[in-house]
C-alpha cells in the first residue's frame, strides 16, 4: 500500500512537472479595443467578445499580414498576431474546417511538443494552437497564436467551424486585408465582397439573402454607413450621420423592453458592453439622447427594428470598416421630426 501511494504521488508531481513545463506565449491580456491591428506587436491580440453571443463564427488568417481575425454573426470581436509556416513548410492556403479539437495536444511528429487548445485544420498537421511569436512565420506550418487568444478563442468556437488562410496574390484583397465587418461567407469561406451603395441610393434592404438568424450591426461614422448581419451574411446597409460621436469603438446590445415610443418608432433598450479599453462603460444605459444623434433613413429603420431582440449586438466605431465611401450624402430623417 505505501509502495502505491508512492507510485501515485510520484505520477500526480511527474504530471504536475509537465504541467508547468509547457510554455506561455504572447500577452496574458487583451490590447484595448480600439487598437489598430497593424499596430499589435508579436504576441499581442484583442479580443471584444461577450461569451455566449449568438451567431456563426469564422476566422481568417491572413499570412500576408501574420495575423488572424475573428467573426462572429459576420463583425469582428477578435484579432490576434501569429506565427506561421516557414520556408518548406509553408502553410497551405484555402478553405478549412475544424475537425478536432484538443486542449492538452502535443506533436507525434516534433518530440511531443505542446501545441496547447490545438484546433485542428488538416488531418497531416496543420492546426491552430497556442506556439511562438518572433513576429514573422517560424513554425511547421500550423498557425501559431498567444497562449490566451487560443484559450478564448477554443472555448468559443465549434466542430466544424470555417477558417480561411489567405495570401496576397492567391485571395481577395477583401481577404488577405480583413476589415471589421466579414468579407467571407461563414458557412462556407466563398468571398461576399458586395458593392458599394450607389450614388443616391439612401439604402440597400435585401433580407433574402439571409432570412433567419440572429441580427448585429456595425455603425462607421467615417464610413457613414451602417451595416446589418443576420446570421453571418450582411442583408442590409445605410447611410448614416452622426452628430457629435463617440471617440473610438464601443459595443451595445438590445435588453429587454422599449424605450418610449418616438415619433412613431419603438426603440429597444440598450445597454453598453464593456469590452477592452472601455470596460468602465460596461452596464451603462443608453439613453435617448445617445440615439438621437444618429440619423438614419426612416424606411431603413422601419425595416430593422422589428428585427432586433435581446441580444443583437451593435459596433459604433469612429474608423472606417470598408473603403468605399463614394457617392453624395443625402438627407436622413431622424427619430425627431422635421424642424425640431
Amino acid at each position: 500500500m505505501k509502495r502505491l501511494l508512492i507510485g501515485i504521488a510520484l505520477s500526480v508531481a511527474l504530471a504536475s512537472a509537465a504541467q508547468a513545463a509547457v510554455p506561455v506565449w504572447g500577452s496574458p491580456t487583451s490590447s484595448p479595443a480600439d487598437t489598430p491591428p497593424s499596430a499589435l506587436k508579436p504576441g499581442q491580440w484583442i479580443w471584444g467578445a461577450r461569451d455566449k453571443s449568438p451567431g456563426p463564427m469564422a476566422v481568417i488568417v491572413s499570412l500576408t499580414e501574420q495575423r488572424a481575425y475573428v467573426y462572429r454573426n459576420g463583425i469582428l470581436i477578435g484579432v490576434t498576431t501569429v506565427s506561421t509556416g516557414k520556408k518548406g513548410h509553408e502553410t497551405p492556403t484555402g478553405v478549412f474546417t475544424i475537425l478536432q479539437k484538443d486542449k492538452d495536444h502535443h506533436s507525434k511528429n516534433y518530440d511531443n511538443a505542446p501545441m496547447p487548445y490545438q484546433e485542428r485544420l488538416t488531418w497531416d498537421g496543420v492546426a491552430l494552437h497556442a506556439g511562438g511569436l518572433p513576429g514573422y512565420p517560424e513554425s511547421h506550418g500550423c498557425v501559431h497564436m498567444p497562449t490566451e487568444f487560443a484559450r478564448v478563442l477554443f472555448d468559443a468556437t465549434n466542430m466544424g467551424m470555417t477558417v480561411v488562410v489567405a495570401e496576397e496574390g492567391t485571395a481577395p484583397v477583401s481577404v488577405v486585408h480583413p476589415s471589421a465587418v466579414i468579407p467571407i461567407d461563414p458557412r462556407n469561406g466563398a468571398d461576399l465582397a458586395l458593392a458599394p451603395l450607389a450614388d443616391g441610393q439612401p439604402y440597400r434592404w435585401t433580407p433574402e439573402a439571409s432570412p433567419i438568424g440572429p441580427i448585429s450591426m456595425v455603425l462607421s461614422v467615417a464610413d457613414g454607413r451602417v451595416i446589418v448581419m443576420r446570421n453571418g451574411i450582411e442583408i442590409g446597409r445605410s447611410r448614416v450621420q452622426v452628430t457629435d460621436p463617440l471617440v473610438g469603438t464601443h459595443a451595445f446590445i438590445v435588453a429587454a423592453g422599449y424605450m418610449p415610443e418616438h415619433d412613431g418608432l419603438a426603440m429597444p433598450n440598450w445597454i453598453t458592453i464593456g469590452i477592452p479599453g472601455h470596460g468602465d462603460e460596461a452596464g451603462k444605459v443608453v439613453t435617448q439622447a445617445l440615439v438621437d444623434r444618429v440619423a438614419v433613413p426612416r424606411e431603413f429603420m422601419e425595416k430593422v427594428l422589428p428585427l432586433l431582440r435581446p441580444g443583437s449586438v451593435l459596433l459604433a466605431t469612429d474608423e472606417s470598416v470598408h473603403a468605399e465611401t463614394t457617392g453624395p450624402k443625402v438627407q436622413v430623417i431622424d427619430s425627431n421630426p422635421p424642424g425640431v
